[in-house]
């Protein structure tokens, strides 16, 4: 899978850091105060907020990862991008970015506890600050792992300087540097991915020449329910499309706090709109290639090595700097958007909360920068302490994202549409659906019932899209059970 770089690909590559490394420290000398550094001053634009959802949404694991998706399983791993995003990034920007901006809140955990209680307002809060600072670090460790068997360097080197130059402009230039750099980032990895697809198309001898070789199986949008892949119909439309995407787009903090940032209600609306667009787009530039590569290479044991045998075969000098480039943009896009949300979460939902309620905008801008470091300093140590185990810990927390992401969904919609739902109700719905899916889990997995001799409740390939189902359902039930009981 190793990729050699001349000094052609080295000096582009060279430029392109360097461009995004000045162009987060010039924005970071007009940030004065924590507003500014959390939500960029509430003065950012609509099309830059559009492409860091895009840019954010889409890191340097999921270039490979669902490129080799593709690969195995063809054009279905498309509905994670237009049934997983693009419903739920419109819904969101016509019912609750708008209602979320014109709150003033920096953090939906915030939402939350004027809308409940401080209770529920803690529990989210807590899930979603030990996930992002963890989820740091298995992005760290995971681009490292793909960047070090793609180039040949050193794993621990490319942990660190990747942390040190992405926690150098969000520490100076908070959000705004984030959603700018972001931009940047977003419209190189495009660049990149299209390079590839083109190449790669026009290799095998026309898009006529591509699609005709294509079995139907590999141009199918919907996989039936008893498919080999892990992707069944019902999986895509009830665990992704009506669960995960709604509870991604508007109640992860990564994504929804760019729009907290924006100028106005309708440039918040208009973001989500523009970055549903180019969300279109994703699918024809990383899926598309796996389908290229499974033509090209039939042979390959690992789908995760086709997007690299293409940079191989069709990247000469120089263009594969390119797409070294988009690599890299599409990962310091993710690091650097959780890094800076769970920055936020921490300093308003802990310190400002518990800790120092009368802290002032400068204040506040000292302590996101101090916490901004410290998360950094954790991410490096806690990816170099899971570099000693196996493969495999990055579907581990996006399973675990899962456990609390159907609760967490559930009490939003409560808290936007029912007058009736209280505080307590919230706070044991979003208790008892996580309860829920960890049980879930449990009685799924092969080891743990082999332990308690017990025969597994079901067997797929990704239950995960189906632990969202169960922890929603869950919480409905009791939110509604416990907020009748209990006083409005």
């Amino acid at each position: 899978m190793s990729t050699p770089l001349s000094a052609l690909d080295l000096v582009l590559l060279a430029v392109y850091l360097a461009g995004t490394l000045g162009l987060g420290l010039w924005i970071g000398r007009s940030i004065r105060t924590g507003d500014d550094f959390f939500l960029g001053g509430r003065r950012l634009p609509w099309w830059a907020i559009g492409m860091s959802l895009v840019a954010t949404d889409i890191g340097g694991t999921d270039i490979i990862g669902v490129g080799g998706a593709a690969y195995g399983s063809g054009l279905a791993v498309a509905n994670f991008e237009w049934i997983g995003c693009v419903p739920a990034m419109i819904v969101g920007a016509f019912v609750f970015i708008p209602f979320f901006w014109r709150t003033g809140v920096a953090t939906i955990p915030e939402y939350l506890e004027r809308r409940f209680d401080v209770r529920v307002r803690t529990a989210l809060s807590i899930c979603w600050q030990i996930f992002m600072a963890c989820n740091l670090g298995v992005m760290l460790l995971a681009s490292a792992r793909m960047t070090s068997v793609l180039f040949g360097w050193n794993e621990t080197l490319c942990i660190v300087a990747t942390a040190v130059l992405v926690g150098l402009y969000t520490i100076v230039g908070g959000l705004a540097a984030v959603v700018y750099t972001d931009m940047i980032q977003c419209s190189v990895m495009i660049a990149g991915c299209l390079l590839v697809l083109l190449l790669g198309v026009a290799d095998l001898g026309g898009p006529g020449e591509f699609w005709g070789r294509l079995s139907p199986e590999q141009k199918s949008l919907v996989l039936p329910l008893d498919t080999e892949t892990p992707f069944p119909w019902t999986g895509i439309l009830f665990g992704l499309a009506l669960i995960l995407s709604p509870a991604y787009w508007i109640g992860n903090q990564a994504i929804v706090q760019r729009s907290l940032g924006a100028k106005s209600a309708f440039q918040a609306q208009a973001a989500y709109v523009w970055g549903a667009g180019l969300k279109n787009l994703i699918p024809v530039i990383i899926v598309l290639p796996g389908l290229v590569a499974a033509l090209r290479f039939p042979e390959l044991e690992n789908g995760d090595k086709a997007f690299p045998s293409l940079v191989s075969h069709l990247l000469p000098s120089g263009l594969r700097g390119i797409f070294l480039a988009a690599f890299l943009a599409a990962l310091m896009s993710s690091v650097d958007s959780y890094l800076n949300s769970a920055s936020t979460l921490i300093t308003h939902d802990v310190y400002r909360r518990f800790l120092n309620p009368a802290a002032d905008p400068r204040r506040m801008l000292t302590v996101g920068r101090l916490v901004t470091g410290v998360l950094v300093t954790w991410a490096v140590g806690f990816a170099l302490a899971l570099s000693l185990f196996d493969e495999g810990i990055y579907t581990i927390f996006q399973t675990l994202m899962s456990f609390f992401q159907g609760p967490a969904l559930a009490v939003l919609l409560a808290g936007a549409f029912w007058r009736r739902a209280t505080g307590t109700g919230a706070l044991v719905a979003f208790l008892g659906g996580i309860a829920a899916t960890v049980s879930q889990f449990l009685l799924q997995n092969a080891t743990v019932c082999a332990w308690l001799d017990l025969q597994p409740l079901f067997q797929i390939e990704a239950p995960f899209l189906y632990y969202s189902v169960w922890g929603f359902l869950v919480a409905v039930t009791l939110l509604v059970l416990v907020s009748l009981l209990t006083r409005r």
